[in-house]
């Protein structure tokens, strides 16, 4: 039984690191987003350039 116990927290753990890692990336991608936008707003080609590069990175 305790070997079941272990296996179904380690299990739990992983999990929860998955859902955390995708709320990161998430908000990460966001901000991205965001950035870019501002950028665009801005007439900033460097800026927007940069951030599509990043962007494409976090995606890949």
């Amino acid at each position: 039984m305790d070997k079941m116990k272990v296996t179904y927290e380690a299990m739990l753990g992983l999990a929860a690191e998955m859902v955390l890692d995708e709320a990161v990336l998430d908000f990460r991608r966001k901000r991205i987003y965001d950035e870019i936008d501002r950028a665009l707003a801005d007439g900033d080609e460097a800026g927007f350039q940069k951030l599509t590069e990043e962007l494409k990175a976090l995606c890949n």
